[in-house]
């Protein structure tokens, strides 16, 4: 696995996730993937705090089942991870997680031990009194020497012989920094040599309480073993316990692990299916520092990518590879979470020249080598770099063209990159084959760094080497070497590539304007739906008032007495009068160009503006009607000129209209409705009363009257009918 994580440049990022662990372990998560997704996504949602690094305690479980006593930093590292568990079990946890935490049932002759220390891993204090009160005789013994080591500086004789006037900590040990000569004027032992030749000295006379003090610690550290000794015989009868916490701790360092990493540029985890398909979205590989990001449908069985020499074909291989390689192993990574990457049993990656002096073996012999391997394996991800090394390409493309063709037929996915034309083209008529080009950009010379799919790509050799300071005049050379025809055939190459990159974005153009209909017409049919449940519960309701207002009418005739038959008429009457028929109208999909019918006048929508539609009918007359009121007609008329339509004036019509009262807006919306009524009537002249008022309403009824095209003419009425307040409109 190490070398696959070199190959695919992955070293540095997957350290980085490590690092997150409480204590270091294999990065690969045993057990179902599935569960582990969905107890990473449940804690992901909770906020809790990273466990303390722990020891890898292997041994010490060992030495436990040995009836052997640990030390007591040994027991503290269980301690922290049977406290870091009882944190756990605090948390709000859900659903399976919370399963996770609760089924950690901590024994009860453990718990005790739990407030022996501290967070540093010492023994509080009350643990043991003998400990206490030893601790507390070498603070003062320690204090007495140190007073002792104060007394002793100010001997005027010694000064001389100081280096500086400390008193220095040396092997746990306090004592002086003095020169050469110093036994003159002061017996004491010397600790340790300073790097300057100067020397630490312990003074005879603090040696009484340095053995007191040595004598304390010898005591404190039986305590301590006693101590020791009481957890440790306590965890070998909960050998079983530990054994199964130790585990779980484990497992939960695994999940936090991944949930800290994801938060950190807001990854992703993608869980890799069962599934045929493959389609990787907007991909950074972690090892560049600016990448652009990656978008590849990688569902068929080979996937052949060509094109420009450095134009990012190799870190197209090795993303493919690195984004199926994680979430393999569940490591977030920043993708967009749409993407779909299937589960492989393995990833082989044949990236390297394979050429080995030692071995004897040659580049395209250790290539060979490294496809035989192929042929025994099942359900695998391939990833070959530069195909074409170590022999002659037309041989070389012969021959893996059947290999490749056996191998799709194992359940084997390759993605391969190579400069073979002839084995692009040999290829490209199998429906299991993807090509991609990586594309250059003619004006800049210089690659894109993007790819498109269904088509092969030039290498540009002759323009990279240009790029990197090859004299032009050997370019030229090469070109005439490389001959005219092979230069118009890189050239058709090219142009293939333009018109199917110019055909993948008309057709990006045209799925975004399915896309926007398919969404207009789940809005008009979510609001068909609406509009039925609507008219369904008002028709219910009008039932049910109905009912009850005929059984009260029964009620009433049943009476015997008057009186009491009153009564039932009254709320019979009552409930009558409570029933109210709301107008509901289901408003059609209508379009311009669709023939419609309004009461009597049959025509053609010629255009749509918010709630109204202009109709023209077929004799010609334009009018605005709302789209409420129009109902679709499906007979078409036959040749304009030879229809023949008698409109009769209307018996229930009014040629008057008073909109007194009204907003400009309501009124003018009454109007044109008034004066296409007055049309279909056949009037030839109506009144419309407006009012003086403020001027603002007849400013508008006149502004309204001068563009509306049925209009002929108007004037102010006469003062008998309205005057200024009135128009007398003409049709």
């Amino acid at each position: 696995m190490q070398e696959l994580i070199k190959k695919l440049d992955l070293n540095a990022y997957l350290e980085s996730f490590t690092n997150l662990f409480a204590r270091q372990k294999d990065l690969i998560l045993a057990g179902d993937i599935n569960i582990h997704y969905e107890l990473i996504k449940n804690l992901a949602k909770v906020d809790f705090n990273p466990p303390l690094k722990v020891a890898n305690l292997d041994r010490s479980l060992i030495h436990l089942q040995k009836m052997g006593i640990l030390s007591l930093e040994e027991n503290y590292e269980f301690i922290k991870i049977i406290k870091y568990f009882k944190y756990l079990k605090k948390l709000n946890f859900e659903d399976k997680l919370k399963n996770f935490v609760e089924k950690i049932i901590i024994p009860k002759e453990i718990e005790e031990f739990l407030a022996y220390f501290d967070k540093k891993g010492e023994l509080n204090s009350g643990v043991n009194e003998d400990y206490d009160k030893y601790i507390i005789a070498i603070k003062s013994s320690k204090e007495k020497i140190r007073q002792d080591l104060s007394n002793t500086l100010t001997n005027g004789k010694l000064k001389l012989y100081l280096v500086d006037s400390q008193i220095h900590l040396v092997n746990d040990e306090q004592c002086l920094l003095l020169r050469a000569g110093f036994s003159a004027v002061l017996k004491g032992s010397i600790i340790q040599r300073s790097s300057a030749g100067f020397f630490y000295v312990l003074p005879k006379n603090t040696s009484h309480e340095k053995e007191k003090l040595s004598s304390l610690k010898l005591k404190i550290q039986d305590k301590i073993f006693e101590i020791s000794k009481n957890i440790s015989l306590c965890f070998s009868r909960n050998l079983m316990f530990l054994k199964f916490i130790n585990k779980e701790f484990d497992k939960f360092d695994h999940y936090q692990a991944r949930v800290f990493f994801a938060k950190i540029e807001d990854k992703n985890f993608i869980l890799a299916k069962k599934t045929s398909n493959a389609k990787l979205i907007d991909f950074f590989h972690p090892a560049l520092s600016k990448p652009k990001p990656i978008s590849i449908d990688f569902s068929k069985s080979i996937i052949l990518i060509t094109g420009v020499n450095a134009g990012g074909k190799t870190m197209m291989l090795k993303s493919i590879l690195s984004a199926c390689f994680l979430s393999k192993y569940l490591i977030p990574y920043r993708a967009n979470p749409q993407s779909i990457i299937p589960q492989f049993k393995e990833i082989v990656s044949i990236l390297d020249d394979p050429q080995s002096v030692k071995n004897d073996i040659s580049t395209f012999a250790g290539r060979m080598l490294e496809f035989s391997k192929l042929f025994t394996k099942r359900n695998v991800l391939v990833g070959v770099d530069e195909l074409e090394l170590g022999t002659d390409s037309d041989e070389a493309a012969s021959l893996f063209k059947v290999i490749l063709e056996e191998l799709i037929q194992k359940d084997i996915k390759i993605i391969l990159t190579t400069h073979h034309k002839r084995l692009a083209a040999l290829m490209a008529s199998n429906e299991k084959v993807e090509l991609i080009a990586a594309l250059y950009d003619e004006v800049l010379q210089r690659p894109r760094y993007e790819f498109l799919q269904g088509t092969i790509g030039r290498s540009y050799a002759f323009e990279t080497a240009l790029r990197y300071n090859i004299p032009f005049k050997i370019i030229e050379n090469a070109r005439k070497v490389y001959g005219e025809d092979k230069d118009k055939l890189n050239d058709l190459i090219q142009r293939s590539s333009q018109l199917e990159l110019e055909f993948r974005q008309k057709i990006q153009i045209l799925d975004k304007k399915i896309e926007d209909n398919d969404k207009k017409e789940q809005t008009l049919k979510n609001e068909r739906e609406k509009l039925d449940d609507f008219i369904n519960a008002k028709r219910d309701e009008l039932h049910k008032d109905y009912t009850d207002a005929r059984d009260e009418a029964k009620l009433a005739t049943k009476a015997k007495l008057a009186k009491e038959g009153h009564q039932h008429l009254n709320i019979s009457h009552a409930k009558v009068k409570k029933i109210k028929v709301e107008k509901v109208s289901k408003l059609e999909d209508f379009k311009i160009g669709d023939r419609v019918k309004y009461q009597n006048l049959k025509g053609q929508i010629v255009s749509i503006k918010a709630k109204y539609a202009f109709i023209e009918n077929d004799l010609g007359i334009k009018l605005k009607i709302s789209l409420e009121e129009l109902k679709r007609s499906a007979k078409i008329p036959s040749k304009k000129a030879k229809i023949s339509i008698n409109i009769q004036k209307s018996q229930d019509g009014d040629i008057k209209l008073d909109l007194h009262g009204q907003r400009v807006e309501e009124a003018l919306e009454n109007l044109d409705k008034f004066i296409s009524d007055a049309l279909l009537a056949n009037f030839d002249e109506v009144l419309v009363y407006h009012g003086i008022g403020t001027g603002k309403l007849a400013f508008s009824v006149k502004k309204f009257l001068q563009t509306h095209p049925s209009v002929k003419s108007f004037s102010d009425a006469h003062p008998s009918s309205g005057g200024f307040g009135a128009k007398v409109v003409k049709l």
